[in-house]
């Protein structure tokens, strides 16, 4: 599941849009904290090619797959906990 477009939030808050359509907001701080430091979220920016996240000039990025399965797991355990 390729991602087609995202949006930085605040800190490590993202909005991600799938190329099926699925719209998912989601705290990325567990898979990136350790890899990009929050003055360099700005730099993060869509390979399309690939659908991956890429942050500090594609020394760190998140592949499409693990993304989507990141932020379907993130959003419905939110849900429940509401």
């Amino acid at each position: 599941m390729k991602l087609i477009n995202f949006r930085q939030l605040n800190g490590y808050f993202f909005n991600l849009n799938f190329e099926n359509g699925e719209v998912k907001t989601v705290d990325l701080s567990e898979l990136l904290q350790a890899y990009v430091s929050e003055q360099d979220l700005n730099s993060a920016h869509l390979n399309k090619e690939w659908g991956c996240l890429e942050f500090n000039q594609g020394m760190v990025d998140i592949e499409p797959k693990t993304l989507y399965r990141y932020a379907l797991q993130k959003t419905e355990s939110r849900r429940i906990v509401c």
